[in-house]
């Protein structure tokens, strides 16, 4: 009954190549009203008056404004800055202002473009240097939305010692997550009978807790359910809570179910990405090649709220200075505000780089934590659940959900080696608060470790369940199985077993001197590059790609090596294609046509390899994968470039017109 390690056909796969998965847009309700939100066009301001005009049969809408709300104006994550619907002050461009419903979509977005807002202009801030020189305060009293020191030994006394001491700055720029599938939730909601929503969504347990603040309601009267959901990446960590809540707030009022459907634009525009950031390094050296020292300054640009900022923030922190033994080392980092949309959850990338054609090779090496960081899963508390039915099938309950990565898969295979049962006997529960227990969110590089690591416990106390009771023997088939849960319901009612997480040992965390086990394990891996530079064009190249990976055992062959390839390919767009263009906080490049991503004819040949070195505490010794690939092909595609040009690139993405700057204008 061995599946560890076998390509065995996806979960949802036949569902999906069928047609037979149903995404959000697939649904329609009994008169479902469509929804729209209308949004400032102003990066910073204060609403001064809205008006409806044109010829718009304006009584047939429901309308909502902050006014509405029947809880509190807040998206509650981790600071409750951001207002669901802004009342007078406006932060950033796209900020909602106003939701509009009608059954006739056309007619609401003629709708939408008649809604005139009058807003007051205030000064605005656009980069990080403005926010950290504290241009304008347009947060706190600095701008900061959070900040982290990280210190050991003695670092300013170092460099008189060193034999040498180098310097670099790197920048890296926002990046859209460009799932397939646009953001879109469908809600019910009322007084009498609470909220439900339906939505495409990493992390249904944030949004209920979204919605518990928004509405002011007990648990048990809000429910929130993941349906097919195509691709995240990040991207729909925390976003949904938002248009849930908007699509909530519309259905409260009408009484009417209520679906909200973003097209690309808008989605590109006003949804959260990938957070532009600046890194400083200065090392020490002796002349043996023994580090000394590092100091390194780290800041992100969070966007108008602080959203998750923080956990990204720290996450950097902790990546900074690498594995490497060294005695002194000093980390400054800040997470600072503009008055752009909010910047959100994200692959975590740093750009810390060791004829008419040029060829060159990069090398990188780097690792990643799995796992929340820090005591991030110890607060957490993330709790697994299994159900044997009387015919001897295994459910599995949990809230991670499935977005193109596996999920559902790995944990099937996870629950039928615990068992020894065969794969086609698990099934794996629909993500829905009013069913599954909290697992924690689909992030992190945590779902197959951590939340794999719970599913095998559950299941493994089914197990414990029945041949406790006598009813199991040490060598059973799977018949044996099915005759043993039929006889313990029969007798007993219901065989179900939960498991929650518990800290490996000697795993510790000190939040407040931010030192210790900041996570379980790292995943490893080294990427090789090789490109090629176009003299004429300035065009870069990546003609192959070998990626060497470590993540303990690999649990699916094929998705696994998926991963990898869909994070290269991802990471070359980072580096060479993906450039957000702003213009006083907006996006304007917000459409497939101009924001350029690689296409299949863009992307090398992806070799990819394992090492399996398993990691006790994960399941069948499985580690993180998911975050690791975003992490080493910039590096890897720079150095490759200074290898081909002689020219030493420090920020991503790199367009032709920076190449040309860097080498001088000068071909051959």
């Amino acid at each position: 009954m061995q599946t560890i390690g076998r390509p065995v056909p996806r979960k949802e796969g036949r569902d999906k190549v069928t047609g037979q998965a149903r995404y959000v847009d697939d649904l329609i309700f009994p008169e479902m009203l469509y929804g729209a939100t209308v949004r400032s066009a102003v990066a910073r301001g204060r609403i001064k008056k809205i008006s409806f005009e044109g010829n718009i049969p304006w009584d047939e809408f429901t309308i909502v404004t902050a006014k509405d709300i029947p809880g509190e104006n807040c998206v509650a994550l981790i600071l409750l800055d951001q207002p669901y619907l802004a009342d007078e002050f406006i932060n950033h461009p796209e900020e909602p202002i106003l939701l509009l419903a009608h059954p006739d979509k056309h007619l609401l977005e003629e709708a939408r473009r008649n809604v005139q807002l009058e807003i007051e202009p205030l000064p605005a801030i656009f980069t990080l240097e403005d926010s950290l020189n504290r241009k304008e305060i347009i947060w706190g009293e600095d701008n900061l939305f959070k900040s982290y020191k990280v210190e050991k030994g003695n670092v300013d006394e170092v460099w008189q010692s060193a034999d040498f001491i180098i310097e670099g700055e790197y920048e890296t720029g926002a990046q859209e997550q460009l799932y397939i599938e646009n953001n879109g939730v469908i809600a019910i909601a009322s007084p009498e009978d609470g909220v439900t929503v339906w939505g495409s969504m990493q992390c249904p347990y944030y949004v209920h807790k979204a919605l518990l603040k928004l509405f002011g309601l007990p648990e048990d009267k809000i429910r929130v359910v993941q349906v097919e959901t195509g691709g995240g990446f990040g991207g729909k960590e925390e976003y949904p809570s938002m248009i849930a809540g908007h699509a909530a707030l519309l259905s409260w009022k009408s009484g009417r179910p209520v679906k909200i459907v973003y097209d690309r634009a808008e989605d590109m525009a006003s949804t959260t990405k990938r957070h532009p950031s600046w890194t400083k390094h200065r090392t020490a050296v002796s002349r043996d090649g023994k580090l000394l020292g590092m100091e390194i300054d780290f800041v992100i640009d969070g966007g108008a709220y602080a959203t998750l900022s923080a956990v990204v923030l720290s996450r950097g922190t902790i990546h900074a200075a690498g594995p490497y033994s060294c005695p002194n080392v000093r980390i400054k980092s800040r997470a600072v505000a503009t008055n752009a949309p909010p910047h959100g959850e994200e692959r975590f990338a740093e750009s810390n780089k060791t004829s008419r054609q040029k060829k060159g090779m990069g090398f990188a090496s780097f690792m990643h934590g799995a796992g929340f960081t820090g005591s991030g899963e110890k607060y957490l508390e993330s709790v697994v659940g299994a159900e044997a039915t009387a015919d001897g099938r295994v459910r599995i309950l949990a809230a991670s959900t499935e977005i193109g990565q596996g999920t559902n898969t790995i944990f099937a295979q996870i629950a039928a080696e615990a068992l020894r049962l065969d794969y086609d006997s698990i099934e794996v529960a629909k993500p829905d608060t009013g069913a599954v227990p909290n697992s924690g969110p689909t992030v992190a590089s945590r779902t197959c470790m951590i939340v794999g690591k719970l599913v095998e416990s559950a299941v493994l106390g089914l197990k414990q369940t029945l041949s406790g009771s006598g009813l199991l023997k040490e060598n059973y088939t799977q018949e044996d199985f099915r005759q043993a849960c039929r006889s313990y319901i029969e007798q007993h009612g219901a065989l179900k077993s939960y498991s929650k997480y518990k800290a490996p040992p000697g795993i510790n965390w000190d939040d407040e001197k931010y030192e210790g086990d900041a996570y379980g394990a790292y995943a490893w891996a080294v990427y090789v590059a090789e490109v090629t530079i176009d003299t004429v064009t300035y065009e870069a190249r990546v003609d192959d790609f070998v990626a060497v990976q470590e993540v303990g055992k690999v649990i699916h062959p094929i998705l696994a090596a998926g991963q990898i390839e869909g994070g290269v390919a991802q990471a070359i767009g980072y580096t060479l294609f993906e450039n957000v263009v702003w213009k006083d906080g907006r996006m304007i490049n917000n459409q497939m046509t101009n924001y350029i991503i690689p296409t299949a004819a863009d992307i090398p040949p992806i070799r990819v390899f394992f090492e399996e070195n398993p990691y006790a505490y994960g399941p069948a010794g499985a580690k993180g994968i998911g975050e690791l690939p975003m992490d080493g092909a910039a590096p890897a595609i720079l150095n490759a470039i200074e290898n081909a040009t002689g020219a030493s690139i420090n920020h991503i993405p790199l367009m032709p017109e920076s190449l040309i700057e860097a080498l001088g204008g000068e071909s051959g």
